[in-house]
Parts: structure tokens; C-alpha cells; sequence
């Protein structure tokens, strides 16, 4: 017994329509982004880079570092409710319009149309024998995918390597190890998942396919057989009367089943293979068009407008209370990450201790600590800080490095803090609360910005 079938090739069917239209806007529209955003400038440099090696991340007038974690995660928080708020409305919007997988496989497709013919003449040439034609049929669709998906990865490395040195560097056959690497394995992985693998993807490897219906419920739109008014199904003339022949709408056709790239039959219900990319409905449409029926025969509808007999979708059927409290959540969630982003500090510090020595007396008797400040620039101009201590009476700074730092430079100031020998004396042995205030000084049309930064100060026993 076989543990394994190979799964046949799904040659789809092209198709023209309303919903076809809408996806191709959205691969033009994603692709103009993705390609288009590593080659813009903003202030002299690339206006979208996630420096690794300098621990920086430049996204038009932003300049975050590591410590800015938190926005990534409100970012994906706001991405994850997005999906279960568009899911919960209208289905797998995502996946059938604007999922990566979907965008390549129908630009690959695309391709593999234009040089392999339509469904009828890619299935006769897999069966044919190899000849020139094709192997140059063949060869040509290969060639063009594996440029596509270099051009994908070459791309996508010019997000966290400025574009212009990465294209330099590959023009003259000097990109580092890394570089071709991650380049040569996301062009391939573009090749790979968006010219063989295709639906298997989204029917295996992808988990949304496997929870999505959790997040459906009678008034979700999904795309839909009314079998109601298709049923029973059957071929005939166009001029035939269905009534007189006890048929319904649907003449089994099956192009519904040619055009989808998944490869199943919308009319045996909602199936977790189904991407939502709506083929099925422009295709169906163009049959009812033909004889003369009305369309939407396959469409987007609800469960509960199908059950009873196509009532019209209501608002108060699409504001229901699971998309309300998406809703409510997203608002609030984005709210407060636009606020937080706005009210961001344009300086931050971090305070480390000096671990080498906890405290030591110096010369002139007094106590030292020494610490290191992290200081972190996160505007685009140079700009001067200074620092002084409070929570302890005679406590003196005194600043041992650079206090001047470049755009966007982030640097390290070691500072020595002395508290007097009478001093120390009244504040007792151990470990005491000490308050860091740097301020970043006012210049070049910047305001004076101070920040706080909490510590210890330890007298030794």
C-alpha cells in the first residue's frame, strides 16, 4: 500500500472579470510597494532600512532602535485583529488578493500563460514529447521565474542593505557571503512556492486554511454555490427551457473547477482549500451571461442569506457583535500606537553600571561609581547633551566621553559620579536610589528634551 500520491498539476484556467480586475490592482499595487520602497531617499539616505549591523531601523522620519520593540509588537498586534476583523466580514480577503502566495503564483501564471498557451495547450504539451518547442517553451518560463524571484530576493536584502550599494556590489560581482545567500534563498524560495508548490501551500503549509473557520459564522461572507437555484444540474442548448426540463441553472460546465487554483469544486460548499479569490464567480458570471440568466449563481453570500432563499445582507447582520468588538479593540489598539509613536522621545538613554568597580574612593576622599550611559540619538541632526544627577546632596558629575553625537548615532558615555566623604558617612553603607537627568540642548530649531533615568548609588561598608 502507498503511504503517498503525487498530487496531479492543476493547470487553471485564465479569467476575466470584476474580481480578476481587483486582484491584479492589488498585485500592481503590493508589487509597486515592495519594489519600489529600498529605491526612495529621505534625508539622504534610503527612506526604508532596517540596518542590522548598525542596530537602526529607518522608516521614512522615524529612526527606531532595538529598544523600540514594543511598536513591532503593536504592529502585529494591529495585523493579527486586522485579519480576524476582515475575515470575520468577508472571508479570506487576504489570502484570495493580497497574500504574498497569491500575488507570485499569479504573476507566475501569468507568465506560464503567455508562453505555454491556456489550460487546453499546457495540458497537451505535458503530455507531448519533448521537442524544441518544447524545450524552448519550457527553458523560457524557467528562465523567467528564476529572474523574477533573484529580482524578489535581490529586493528584498535591499531592505536591510541600501539598494544602491547592493546593486553596486552585484554589478561587480562583490556581494559579501551573506548577502548572496539571503538573496539566492529567497529567490529561490520565490521560485519554489510560486512556480511547483502553488496551491500546496495554501492547502498544507499555510496554518490560516486549518483555523480560519473558526473565525466564520453564518453572516461571514463567503463565496458560495446557491444550490437552491442550481440544482439540479445539467447540460443543455441555450435555447432550451430548464423548467421543462426539471434542471436548474447550472449547466455542470466545470469551469468553476478549471479556473480555480486550488482545483476544487465550489459546489460541494465552503471547503478549507477555497483562498476566496472569487475566479469562480467571474467565470460562472460570464456563463450566465451567455444564456441569459441571471448571475450569481456562485457568489459572495452569507450562510444564513443562503438558507433563507437569498434575503439581502443587512447592516445590522454585518455590524454584529464579534466584528463590533474587533472593531472597538483595533481603535483603541491603534490609537494608542499612534499616540505612543507621536509622543515618542526623540532621546533615550540607558543606564548600565560598571561592573568592574562598584565604588572606590578617589583622591580627594570623595566616593566614586561609575557608570555608562547608553545615549541614543533619534533624530537626523547632530546634537549635544549634558548630564547632571539629583536624589543625593553633593552627588558631582563628572563626564568622561564625548557628549556630542552625530544623526541617528547611538554611544556609549562613561561617567563618573562623586559624593563627598561627609556625605557618604550620612547616607550609610549599601545601595542608594540616584536619578540620571540628560538633556538634550536646544539648537537648530530642536527644543531642550530631558530625560530621567533611575539608579543606584553604592557607599561601600
Amino acid at each position: 500500500m502507498s503511504l503517498y500520491t503525487s498530487a496531479a498539476t492543476i493547470h487553471a484556467r485564465a479569467v476575466h472579470g470584476w474580481f480578476a480586475a481587483w486582484r491584479w490592482a492589488l498585485v500592481w499595487l503590493t508589487q509597486l510597494v515592495f519594489y519600489g520602497l529600498p529605491w526612495l531617499t529621505w534625508n539622504a539616505r534610503p527612506a526604508v532600512l532596517f540596518d542590522l549591523a548598525a542596530r537602526r531601523f529607518y522608516i521614512f522620519n522615524l529612526v527606531l532602535y532595538p529598544q523600540d520593540f514594543i511598536f513591532l509588537t503593536g504592529l502585529l498586534i494591529l495585523s493579527a485583529y486586522s485579519l480576524f476583523l476582515f475575515t470575520a466580514v468577508a472571508g479570506r480577503l487576504w489570502c484570495g488578493y493580497a497574500c504574498p502566495q497569491t500575488v507570485y503564483t499569479e504573476i507566475f501564471m501569468w507568465v506560464e500563460h503567455h508562453l505555454e498557451g491556456d489550460r487546453t495547450a499546457r495540458i497537451r504539451l505535458d503530455k507531448g514529447p519533448w521537442n524544441v518547442e518544447k524545450l524552448l517553451r519550457r527553458c523560457g518560463k524557467h528562465v523567467i521565474w528564476a529572474a523574477i524571484g533573484l529580482w524578489t530576493g535581490f529586493t528584498f536584502v535591499g531592505y536591510f542593505t541600501p539598494i544602491r550599494v547592493l546593486g553596486a556590489s552585484a554589478l561587480s560581482f562583490g556581494l559579501g557571503p551573506w548577502e548572496l545567500f539571503w538573496v539566492t534563498f529567497y529567490g529561490f524560495a520565490t521560485y519554489g512556492n510560486a512556480g511547483f508548490m502553488r496551491e500546496q501551500v495554501c492547502k498544507y503549509m499555510c496554518p490560516y486554511a486549518r483555523f480560519q473557520s473558526a473565525m466564520f459564522d453564518h453572516d461571514t461572507l463567503v463565496i458560495s454555490y446557491d444550490q437552491k437555484r442550481g440544482e439540479p444540474r445539467g447540460g443543455r442548448v441555450r435555447t432550451a427551457d430548464k423548467a421543462a426540463l426539471g434542471l436548474g441553472d447550472c449547466v455542470d460546465c466545470l469551469l468553476c473547477v478549471q479556473v480555480c487554483p486550488t482545483g476544487i469544486d465550489i459546489r460541494q460548499g465552503l471547503q478549507y482549500e477555497c483562498i476566496g479569490c472569487a475566479a469562480c464567480i467571474d467565470v460562472c458570471n460570464g456563463v450566465m451571461d451567455k444564456l441569459d440568466y441571471p448571475r450569481g449563481l456562485v457568489r459572495y453570500a452569507t450562510q444564513r442569506s443562503l438558507d433563507e432563499g437569498g434575503t439581502p445582507l443587512t447592516l445590522r447582520r454585518v455590524f454584529r457583535a464579534r466584528v463590533i468588538v474587533y472593531c472597538v479593540v483595533l481603535l483603541l489598539i491603534g490609537g494608542a500606537f499612534v499616540i505612543s509613536l507621536s509622543m515618542r522621545s526623540p532621546l533615550r538613554v540607558d543606564v548600565v553600571r560598571d561592573r568592574g568597580a562598584l565604588a572606590r574612593l578617589v583622591d580627594d576622599g570623595a566616593i566614586e561609581n561609575v557608570y555608562r550611559l547608553q545615549v541614543m540619538n533619534t533624530t537626523e541632526a547632530s546634537q549635544r547633551y549634558r548630564f547632571a544627577v539629583s536624589g543625593i546632596a553633593g552627588a558631582q558629575v563628572v563626564v568622561r566621553g564625548d557628549t556630542d553625537l552625530a544623526a541617528a548615532e547611538s554611544h556609549w558615555v562613561p561617567i563618573a559620579v562623586h559624593v563627598p566623604a561627609d556625605q557618604a558617612l550620612a547616607l550609610g553603607p549599601g545601595a542608594h536610589p540616584l536619578m540620571f537627568q540628560i538633556t538634550r540642548e536646544a539648537g537648530d530649531g530642536a527644543a531642550e528634551v530631558t530625560v530621567n533615568e533611575k539608579s543606584t548609588f553604592v557607599v561601600p561598608r
